[in-house]
């Protein structure tokens, strides 16, 4: 796959790229850095707790990390948090294609873009399915420390143009003090496999480093013929040079996942709750062979790598800085039943199915569905009646081996949508804390700058042989399109934080300036530019710490912004001289209370969510439009008003046993936009409950934590969560319960430290359930798997 640069912009990328990956620039905020070593204290605890700080926030615990298995991606570590709903295609984590993440009532997913991701503080680059990516490609399980969960108002500095609705802040783990060589295997139901093996240096001076490798595969729950594998490389480096602590860090993932499918009438999921309608046998026929899983596909590289580097300047003024650059290749497969006639090949055979030609661009004259052994196009028999009913209701008779010649062969095409990105950006921060009167006060503030290009280009190849299966002729039949997305991006913020004994107040400001193109690099649409910068956006709280110990009272107001991204670019006929960026007011109250018992949060939060924009996916219950390229349109739609209440709370029962418990209550509702022609076509109904957001979680946990051994079990309630626009089909509450049985031991002697052993149960109980929310669809939950891991170290 090839990746344009605008030359322009090239020798900067690469000089900044070759500094990264020499670990010889400066890092991103101390903020960050002090962020980082919290969440790593944080993990080893068993209270659930946000820092001390004017806004709601919360942090993964060691518990949550062992009811999840270490095949299992990094994103399902944060279910359990009160606000927070994950939702994966299979317990494993294995198919970005079905992943979606919900917090107050915005939500990542297929179609929805609205909550921000970091990792260690650095922007992940947007979390689409197309040229996006997730936490879970940038960080294994084992080297995680752990997730800070911003729900709403999130800190100032953090660097997303998605963070409507808070930031989800993953965590890489430090080399560790002491060298150390840690392997472990894991495996579990559906083929699964783990392979991962580490080395930690130790101090070595004022450095220390580790390296490590994981290689992990697993099938589909459904059927158990996809084949999904992962191969992830990290190196992480601290040191200190003089006055100067730098922290680097570096990971490749190689990922190939073969997607589940969503299902699109209640009456699917009532005939059969443990099929997604994608089949496992190859029959021939390309109608049907159109879901054969093995040809529904996602295919990503990324790499991903920063330096990062802080430095006190006096008593009281810190400076930190840092470079990251990241690169993102890959595609999306589907197989279409039927080759597309792009050419006037009059009388004689189709070139189309000859091969050895290449169209780029243009548009379809038709489809050919049959062929004779000259390849030329066939019509079926007239009056001839289909007999296929699967899927999408059934075929036409052109589709119908039994409407043609017996000598008849079928065609087919095997359709990618290639993806590439490459970003490069910088930050630089800064805090200065000073004394006014008797009061304390910080002074910070930053900048970030990203230059980033997103590449996409889709291209149909024959399927050589429809009665073998799906190899698919190197040369592409046609390119559809092929087009290049240049954005830069530019923030500042500043805040100011007083602390006046018991008081804390903080005000603080940002902007982003955002610009994006469109380059089609066939000339078929016009270029485009769009600049999607935000107003002045104000932040603002306060902390009391009450005469009574422990108990703090929170408020936080933050005005958070989405810049328009170049999806709505990939559609020429959306009007950008009306599009709007999106934007959302969040107001949170919250008290926090900590004792040596344990400790209780509970937040109240209100949230008017405007300018969302719309556009309907191409994929529905009569099947996808495999032809989509540049049709259809984005606009404005209304918004969204949500409000709610989270209660998180942990005690400490004795020193071994802990129960921890977490309730949300939201209520998102869709704002109209003022014009009900408008709402009709998109079919909103102002007041309408959001989609895929649950009106009631509750979660529950009981850990018992021994010399030795541990054990816990986990119980999430997720209530009503309605599927469609129009609130007609709800996906129906339900509980799942996860549990895990460990046993650790350390000073094994022979070189041996410590020897740990995990076994993991999630949907215990075998629930049936309807998962993730996209596309007016949704898919089928993951049934009961078990796990086991075992963890040496030496």
């Amino acid at each position: 796959m090839t990746i344009r640069n605008d030359r322009e912009h090239a020798a900067w990328r690469q000089l900044v790229a070759a500094v990264a990956c020499s670990s010889a620039m400066f890092a991103t905020s101390a903020i960050a850095q002090e962020t980082e070593d919290e969440a790593e204290e944080a993990v080893d605890e068993v209270i659930v707790t946000g820092r001390s700080t004017v806004f709601g926030n919360n942090l993964v615990t060691e518990e949550m990390r062992l009811q999840q298995s270490p095949i299992t991606s990094v994103n399902a570590v944060i279910d359990n948090l009160p606000g927070v709903s994950v939702q994966e295609g299979d317990t494993y984590g294995f198919d970005d294609w079905s992943t979606t993440v919900s917090v107050r009532g915005f939500q990542v997913s297929l179609d929805e873009q609205q909550i921000g991701t970091t990792i260690d503080g650095i922007p992940n680059g947007n979390s689409n399915y197309g040229g996006g990516a997730k936490a879970n490609r940038y960080i294994d399980a084992a080297n995680l420390a752990g997730v800070e969960v911003s729900q709403g108002t999130a800190d100032i500095a953090s660097r997303s143009l998605e963070a409507l609705g808070g930031t989800l802040n993953f965590l890489t783990d430090n080399p560790t003090i002491d060298s150390r060589v840690r392997a472990q295997v894991a495996g579990g139901e559906f083929d699964a496999q783990r392979y991962y093996l580490r080395y930690d240096t130790g101090m070595l001076g004022n450095t220390r480093a580790y390296i490590s490798v994981s290689h992990q595969n697993a099938s589909d729950w459904v059927n158990g013929i996809a084949e999904n594998t992962r191969d992830h490389f990290a190196a992480k480096l601290i040191s200190s040079v003089g006055e100067v602590d730098i922290t680097a860090y570096v990971s490749y993932d190689d990922t190939q996942e073969d997607n589940y499918q969503r299902l699109f009438t209640e009456a699917e999921f009532v005939s059969n709750p443990e099929w997604d309608r994608l089949t496992d046998d190859w029959s021939g026929i390309p109608y049907v062979d159109q879901v054969f899983r093995q040809g529904w596909s996602t295919l990503r590289e990324n790499l991903l790598t920063y330096v990062k580097a802080e430095t006190l300047l006096g008593d009281s003024f810190r400076l930190s800085g840092g470079v990251y650059y990241h690169d993102n290749e890959g595609r999306g497969d589907w197989i279409p039943p039927y080759l597309l006639d792009l050419t006037d090949d009059g009388a004689g055979p189709q070139s189309e199915v000859l091969g050895g030609t290449t169209v780029n661009g243009g548009a379809p004259l038709g489809r050919i569905y049959f062929v004779d052994g000259a390849g030329n196009a066939l019509s079926p028999t007239p009056g001839c009646v289909s007999s296929i009913t699967f899927p999408y209701g059934g075929a036409g008779p052109e589709s119908d081996p039994a409407c043609h010649d017996a000598n008849a062969l079928a065609v087919q095409s095997y359709r990618h949508t290639h993806y590439a990105k490459e970003r490069t950006g910088g930050m630089l921060d800064f805090s200065w804390d000073m004394d006014i009167g008797t009061s304390a006060n910080t002074l910070r503030g930053g900048v970030w700058l990203e230059d980033q290009t997103r590449d996409e280009f889709r291209d149909w190849h024959k399927i050589t042989d429809t009665r073998v299966g799906i190899p698919f002729d190197n040369q592409p039949y046609w390119i559809q399109y092929d087009r290049s997305y240049p954005q830069d991006t530019f923030k500042w913020y500043v805040e100011d934080s007083i602390n006046m004994g018991d008081i804390s107040l903080t005000l603080g400001a940002k902007q982003f300036l955002v610009d994006v193109e469109r380059r089609d690099l066939f000339g078929e649409s016009a270029d485009a530019a769009i600049d999607s910068d935000s107003d002045v956006l104000f932040s603002g709280g306060f902390l009391w710490t009450t005469p009574v110990e422990g108990l703090e009272v929170f408020a936080g107001y933050a005005e958070n912004f989405k810049a328009v991204s170049d999806l709505i670019l990939e559609r020429p006929d959306s009007d950008l001289d009306t599009i709007e960026p999106e934007t959302a007011e969040n107001i949170e109250v919250g008290v926090r209370y900590v004792s040596e018992r344990g400790s209780i949060t509970a937040t109240y939060y209100d949230i008017d969510f405007n300018n969302r924009i719309i556009f309907l996916s191409p994929e529905t219950e009569s099947g996808p439009d495999y032809v989509i390229g540049t049709n259809g349109t984005y606009f404005n739609a209304g918004g969204i008003e949500s409000s709610g209440v989270e209660i998180a709370a942990t005690l400490n029962i004795t020193d071994e046993i802990s129960v921890y418990a977490a309730y949300t209550y939201n209520d998102s509702t869709y704002v109209g936009t003022g014009d009900p022609a408008v709402d009709a076509a998109v079919g909103i109904t102002p007041g309408n409950t959001v989609v895929g957001i649950a009106d009631n979680q509750f979660v529950t946990s009981l850990d018992w934590v021994g010399d030795k051994l541990r054990a816990g079990i986990t119980a999430k309630y997720t209530g009503d969560r309605f599927i469609r626009f129009d609130n007609t089909w709800a996906a129906e509450a339900y509980t799942v319960a996860d549990a895990y049985l460990g046993f650790n031991a350390a000073g094994l002697g022979d070189g041996f430290e410590a020897l740990d052993i995990n076994v993991v149960i999630n949907n215990l109980f075998d629930e049936d359930y309807l998962g993730g929310i996209a596309g007016q669809g949704a898919w089928i939950g993951a049934p009961r798997t078990f796990g086991v891991s075992a963890t040496l170290d030496f």
